[in-house]
């Protein structure tokens, strides 16, 4: 903005001053008006509707799968996004940090003395990119899987065989994500990449009775499977086997 801008601008901007309204009483009076309205409506929602704080907590509980508030969504979804352990600095803190930066920094690299949107199209770009990625994000999180999931494509050679090749390696995988096989491995783009190995193709490493024995007596710090019930244990040996 040059100089002859900002005084027309300070010169209209006198103008209409005089043509307002006070900000004494006329805005507090509607402020406070609208604040009433809002804190009647969520005291309302909240008697009517009532707080849905979920079943009371078990601490013994095996299954519990934590979710963040919806309103943290599109953070802990960019942290699913960003895989790699080694980027896991720059989901949690760095793209944070840079997207409030750039937007606290606005109004110091569009600096227009227009307040219409088309005509502030810095402003107006950024401003839709955020609330589209946020909202995008957010809904990503919200439909995301359980972190107790195997999200990875049925090998080929069991989708055609089909019947009761399917059927096990379904069974297999939802027991082997419920068991914390997670924690230590890493399965498809799910789970970690230690301490113990990659399983995402551990059957045409090892045979099924191979599977079976390390699964009885591993190798520590990997615990024992051999206290499962017969069904289980056998679900996960047909789950790993078909990895391939």
């Amino acid at each position: 903005m040059n100089q002859r801008e900002k005084e027309e601008y300070l010169r209209e901007y006198a103008i209409l001053k005089t043509q307002g309204k006070p900000f004494w009483p006329y805005a507090v009076a509607k402020d406070s008006a609208m604040a009433c309205v809002v804190m009647a409506v969520i005291i309302a929602m909240s008697l009517v509707l009532g707080a849905e704080l979920g079943p009371k907590a078990n601490p013994t509980t095996t299954t519990y799968v934590p979710r963040p508030e919806w309103y943290f969504f599109f953070l802990f979804e960019v942290l699913r996004v960003i895989k790699p352990p080694s980027l896991v600095p720059l989901a949690t803190i760095g793209v944070p940090t840079l997207c409030m930066i750039l937007l606290f920094l606005l109004p110091f690299y569009d600096r227009g003395p227009e307040r219409r949107p088309e005509r502030r199209p810095i402003a107006t770009a950024t401003g839709i990119a955020v609330i589209a990625a946020m909202a995008f994000l957010t809904y990503q999180g919200a439909n995301a899987g359980s972190p107790t999931t195997i999200e990875m494509s049925t090998p080929s050679t069991v989708t055609h065989t089909g019947g009761s090749s399917l059927a096990e390696y379904e069974a297999g995988k939802k027991v082997v994500a419920q068991s914390g096989c997670l924690a230590c491995h890493k399965i498809g783009e799910n789970g970690n990449s230690g301490p113990g190995p990659d399983l995402s193709h551990v059957g045409a490493r090892l045979y099924r009775q191979a599977i079976a024995r390390t699964l009885v007596n591993p190798t520590a710090p990997m615990p024992s499977f051999k206290n499962l019930p017969p069904q289980k244990f056998t679900a996960i040996v047909n789950f790993l086997s078909q990895l391939k």
